[in-house]
């Protein structure tokens, strides 16, 4: 308390001197820093915030790019583009339950060679996160901040991940794959042929992936006190928790 009135009487102080704009402005920005009622400040829920969130996307870009992040999960799984699953289901009939299978881990495994692209995509997203941002995230909806992510990096995330889908595609031959299964498709009398566009697919179904596991970390750190790993992070979320 004696903190607190010792920088309120110096604003009040420079207030009334006459202080200049620069001054001003350095005066509400020592009182932004003051505690009310041991609550966070406007600056810890920025920061606190901001952590969590590094924490989260960090570790579920890292879980996602992992081996069998994508083909493990069934939850975020990559199969067959719905306009092509009648591909999938004819070829099965017919006996080519390898190609089939062969074409779905190789989309998955592409995903999760994307998937390590993400993090420096949100890193940057949440350094640029405003504190309005961040308060408006931490007192809003269980999965504002996966919201926040939507809006503010979908785009770039396609931008990035789609060539890399195209270089992973190839790279671990579901090019090919779907190549000879839609070709074999083609060849059955009296259907009609199919020609999706994979990489831009897969690069969608990549990204809902991510969106998925973000939302989960999210979720994680609201409800679950064991995640919050750090003093600041308890000090935000459980003044967050208040606020239910």
């Amino acid at each position: 308390m004696k903190k607190i009135s010792v920088y309120f009487f110096a604003a009040v102080l420079l207030t009334l001197s006459g202080c200049d704009v620069q001054s001003q402005n350095k005066i509400g920005s020592i009182l932004k820093q003051i505690p009310t009622n041991g609550n966070p400040t406007v600056l810890e829920i920025g920061a606190g915030l901001k952590q969590a969130l590094e924490i989260g996307t960090s570790q579920g870009s890292d879980k996602l790019s992992a081996k069998d992040g994508f083909l493990g999960n069934l939850a975020i799984k990559i199969l067959f583009p719905p306009e092509a699953q009648k591909v999938e289901k004819t070829l099965r009939s017919l006996g080519f339950n390898a190609l089939a299978d062969n074409v779905i881990v190789s989309i998955n495994r592409a995903a999760e060679d994307a998937a390590k692209e993400a993090k420096p995509i949100f890193i940057a997203a949440i350094k640029q996160m405003t504190i309005t941002d961040a308060t408006n995230i931490l007192l809003g909806n269980k999965d504002a901040a996966t919201t926040y992510f939507k809006r503010v990096t979908t785009q770039q995330l396609l931008q990035k991940f789609e060539p890399v889908i195209t270089t992973s595609l190839s790279k671990v031959g579901a090019t090919k794959y779907w190549s000879d299964a839609a070709s074999a498709y083609n060849k059955i009398p009296l259907v009609k042929p199919v020609n999706t566009n994979l990489s831009n697919y897969v690069a969608q179904k990549a990204i809902d992936g991510m969106f998925y596991q973000v939302a989960l970390e999210e979720l994680k750190i609201r409800e679950n006190i064991s995640a919050r790993s750090t003093t600041l992070l308890q000090k935000v979320f459980g003044y967050a928790d208040t606020k239910k």
